[in-house]
């Protein structure tokens, strides 16, 4: 796997220095963008997002301490490092009172430059991340919190409140396991009136099929041969709450018919019982089936169905919703760290790119294990790529489509128009992304701000 190099942007008019610089940072490791002034500066951190700007205080199109005032209105978290010549000291420790990050006296020596540029770096790295954090949102309640900051997830909350409040309708989550289902449930219940009420949750697919009916609707005294006591199903333990019935999909079909008859008319007789009960349930059904096409082939009945699918919603898959990979990683780490008594490790940026690359066809709980696992095997305070399980990070590596070691593309004969060439390439990453654009500039090794730019540039209508 491809790890992203440091990207390091020096502004200067003067070109000598420009090229004598840049030359030597490639050869540190670093990605290098050059600018000769405040303009083209501030285009090249709109499109390309540098960790640290080497920059010159005197350019051609502004004086002082303009250019680093609004570098710092481009990006808060990028570290300046400011370039000046003697007799300058002046000017150069006033911007760092107004947020440069370090000065450098010219002419540079190179050995201080790349130790002042690996501290720069470090302090990029925690703001990058405290601002991760920031953009996190989480929806809390008393007994569940969702974490995420994707388009997709605000619109799954905003669908949570407006069902929450439009109480006892039966809803339907589905989506693919590990999506979160039973957590959305929850948050639904703890928005609801009926929040200090109980909350059950019914696995379908652990309960063996002869005891399914004594479960949901309890038993009486004798209506079978080890039925010693009556018992009181969980519907009726849950009366004045909410019931989650987890992978609906599995239930047997004789049970579909009493679920049906209940759901109709909120009313059930237990196992032997002669009295009809009635109780004061919501029904939420969770599934990670398609269970219209279940109700088309016959293997789920479709009265059932649609009394279920009220209000129905499907949960995204964690791959369809890149952005919240960060925020769920941080979130787990804190929890897990809590659980195990463990001083909690930050995850390096190199890290958060590899699990970002992953396509979690666990979700939400495949990335809790592996975050467990890092946790529990890792060393230090900080979680590196190496500590990543191996099936993670060779399914985070993209394979190229043509031979090994030959990645050129062929120039026509005739020559060809790059920008159209390269606006092909960005309609067809969207277009295999689906509109992520998170995921888009992956395929393409941008970041997400030079995908923007560019889509911006070229006029493309992505979603």
């Amino acid at each position: 796997m491809k790890t992203r190099r440091p990207r390091i942007l020096i502004v200067d008019d003067e070109e000598l220095l420009r090229l004598w610089l840049g030359d030597q940072l490639r050869v540190a490791g670093f990605d290098v963008f050059v600018a000769g002034s405040r303009r083209e500066a501030l285009r090249i951190v709109a499109a390309e997002a540098p960790a640290v700007v080497l920059l010159d205080l005197r350019l051609p199109d502004t004086q002082g301490l303009e250019a680093l005032e609004q570098l710092r209105k481009a990006d808060r978290d990028m570290a300046i490092i400011i370039m000046t010549a003697y007799g300058e000291i002046e000017t150069a420790v006033a911007a760092v009172k107004a947020g440069a990050y370090q000065f450098l006296q010219k002419p540079l020596s190179f050995e201080q430059l790349l130790v002042i540029l690996d501290k720069a770096l470090e302090t990029w790295r925690l703001r990058h991340q405290v601002a991760g954090l920031r953009q996190m949102q989480r929806w809390a309640s008393d007994k569940v919190t969702v974490v995420a900051r994707s388009e997709a997830m605000a619109r799954v909350m905003e669908w949570v409140d407006k069902v929450a409040a439009a109480d006892p309708a039966t809803a339907l989550l589905q989506g693919e396991s590990g999506t979160g289902k039973d957590l959305i449930a929850r948050a639904i219940h703890d928005r609801s009136p009926r929040r200090e009420a109980p909350f059950l949750r019914v696995p379908c697919t652990a309960i063996p099929e002869n005891l399914y009916e004594s479960e949901l609707f309890g038993h009486e005294r004798g209506a079978f041969s080890d039925a010693r006591e009556r018992k009181r199903g969980l519907l009726e333990l849950a009366d004045g709450g909410t019931v989650l019935l987890d992978e609906i999909g599995d239930v047997p079909p004789a049970v579909q018919a009493k679920l049906l008859s209940f759901l109709e008319t909120r009313t059930f007789r237990r196992v032997g019982g002669l009295v009809d009960l009635e109780v004061d349930v919501r029904i939420i059904a969770a599934t990670n089936r398609d269970l219209a096409a279940a109700a088309r082939s016959g293997t789920f009945r479709p009265d059932l169905f649609y009394r279920v699918n009220v209000l129905p919603q499907r949960l995204p898959s964690l791959r369809e919703r890149c952005e919240d990979i960060a925020p769920l990683a941080c979130h787990f780490l804190d929890q897990l760290s809590g659980e195990f008594h463990r001083a909690k490790p930050q995850l390096a940026c190199d890290t958060v790119a590899c699990l970002e690359a992953y396509d979690w066809p666990g979700n939400a709980r495949e990335l809790r294990n592996v975050i467990e696992r890092m946790l529990l095997l890792g060393e230090g305070s900080e979680l590196l790529p190496e500590h990543i399980p191996l099936e993670v990070r060779i399914g985070s590596s993209v394979q190229p489509d043509h031979p090994a070691g030959n990645g050129a593309i062929a120039l026509p004969t005739d020559g060809l128009d790059l920008e159209e060439l390269e606006r092909t390439l960005i309609q067809q990453a969207l277009a295999a992304a689906k509109g992520n654009k998170t995921r888009a500039a992956q395929l393409l090794r941008l970041t997400r701000d030079t995908l923007r730019y560019r889509v911006e540039k070229y006029g493309i209508g992505a979603t």
